[in-house]
């Protein structure tokens, strides 16, 4: 008997099962498969049903193993959508959010619609270009015709679950994300809906993590030969069953959920939304088990999965070789902001590099080491930075930092992380995400009883990976110089 979990990311997804034995838990991979985003008219789009493909396919592949299936879930990213008609088909394939039919959008909408602060106080959400929000009002600016043949919205965990089940229902964690739901009310804010330009009954019934949705439909269970499965709604934001898999024993605790994107916070009761939360762009995400998630997302691994994409142009890279040339540079000899938009759809990421650091009066890295070293000191230290802040809205010290998901493979950058926060780095699990996603799904059939328990699970089942601060005056000094370079104020109040 075992669980079955989805963790879908921006480049890849994988099937694992799962089930709890002898206070550990078990998994096995049994499929794993590429997300590769098509450019189709211009436009950067989710193969959607290429996923929906390999979501079967991760079933098939759990059924030939024997074990019985209790249940599954799914969790992918958060802010893409699809529009269903009226025929309950999907009508366009969803953009990504890298897209660049959002830009000067999010500019726009303040400008001419609702100011940031009243968009801020109804949500708790930070503003990144991408919400759900300033691509619907793209689509109204533009006059998309899908607006009149649309009956229903579906973030992307929605989507595929309703391809399996043929229920529409949008989970709590992920709707949170969309900057259109209320946490006060928990529910979706008509006014904000509206604002973009859209109607509100496109929106569905929000379920909380745990909830059963469904079963898998006649259909799917015909075509694959197997037995209605429950459908679980897991945490479906990927960071909120990241969150919910870390293996955290106080109640107190900052975490990284490190890969493509970093997102750093802190588990919350209650939305932290004041004067700081706003001014520093800080989220309220909705969590797992009644929490909700006070982050901030960064600009993470991407920026070296760029730069790796256009040294392969020339000859294959491997990633290893390239942490051991930044190891062999000088350290602290300039730096970039990894938030800064021109990082955020870049052309050529170590050319965009360079001129970062020639546009601010900086020494201009010229070797791949150079630009890694770069990267990954810059990374630590904007860590540093969300981290303090995170703290003070928090209003409690942190005594280390959990990292966990595939970044943490990158010993240089969690050891540098440490570092820079003058702090313990506790790295593990790698998987995150599905072990969240997974937890969920057990306590949901009654197997594990709470979050509590799931993490001191997660704990005994993790091997952890230890990090001890080097060098603090030196790598003080150098944040120092960070803040001024990216024009950053290090002299705000961060009382705790």
């Amino acid at each position: 008997m075992s669980v079955l979990a989805f963790d879908i990311g921006a480049g890849s997804g994988r099937a694992l099962l799962a089930d709890i034995r002898d206070d550990r838990l078990v998994m096995k991979e049994v499929h794993r498969f590429d997300n590769t985003p098509v450019q189709i008219s211009k436009r950067l789009q989710w193969d959607v049903h290429r996923l929906y493909y390999e979501v079967k396919q991760g079933i098939l592949e759990a059924k030939k193993t024997g074990e019985t299936l209790e249940a599954l879930a799914i969790d992918t990213w958060a802010v893409d959508f699809g529009l269903i008609g009226s025929d309950g088909e999907l009508l366009r394939s969803p953009y990504h959010y890298r897209d660049s039919h959002t830009d000067g959008v999010m500019e726009d909408f303040h400008q001419h619609v609702l100011s940031k602060r009243k968009i801020f106080d109804k949500t708790g959400i930070q503003f990144l270009p991408f919400n759900t929000i300033y691509q619907l009002h793209a689509m109204y600016q533009t006059k998309s015709p899908l607006f009149n043949e649309a009956e229903d919205l579906l973030l992307m965990p929605d989507l595929l679950r309703y391809f399996l089940t043929g229920v529409k229902k949008t989970e709590f964690t992920n709707a949170t994300t969309t900057q259109l739901f209320n946490p006060v009310t928990m529910d979706w804010d008509e006014e904000l809906v509206n604002a973009a330009g859209i109607d509100i009954d496109l929106f569905q019934e929000i379920a909380m993590p745990g909830t059963v949705i469904g079963e898998l439909s006649a259909s799917v269970c015909e075509e694959l030969d197997v037995e209605p499965i429950p459908v679980i709604a897991a945490g479906e934001h990927d960071t909120a069953s990241a969150v919910a898999g870390i293996p955290a024993m106080d109640q107190d605790f900052a975490y990284i959920s490190c890969g493509t994107w970093s997102l750093m916070g802190t588990e919350v009761e209650n939305p932290v939304i004041n004067e700081k939360s706003f001014n520093w762009n800080f989220t309220n995400e909705g969590g797992v088990d009644d929490t909700f998630r006070l982050l901030k997302n960064i600009m993470g691994l991407w920026i070296l999965e760029e730069c790796k994409r256009i040294w392969e142009y020339e000859e294959p890279v491997d990633y290893n070789q390239l942490l051991k040339e930044a190891e062999d540079v000088e350290s602290f000899q300039c730096f970039i902001d990894p938030d800064d938009f021109q990082f955020l759809h870049p052309t050529n990421m170590p050319q965009q590099i360079k001129q970062y650091c020639k546009d601010t009066n900086q020494v201009v890295p010229e070797t791949r080491g150079e630009i890694i070293k770069c990267v990954l000191e810059s990374l630590a230290f904007k860590y540093r930075y969300v981290f303090e802040r995170t703290q003070s809205l928090a209003g409690t010290p942190f005594y280390g930092l959990h990292m966990v998901g595939g970044g943490i493979k990158n010993e240089l950058l969690c050891q540098y992380t440490s570092n820079a926060l003058g702090k313990p780095v506790w790295a593990g699990p790698i998987e995150g995400s599905a072990i969240g996603n997974i937890m969920v799904q057990l306590m949901a059939i009654g197997k594990v009883e709470n979050l509590a328990q799931a993490r001191l699970i997660t704990l005994k089942t993790t091997e952890m990976q230890y990090y001890f601060p080097e060098e603090e005056k030196i790598w003080h000094r150098a944040y120092e110089t960070f803040c001024g370079t990216i024009g950053v104020n290090n002299g705000e109040d961060l009382t705790v």
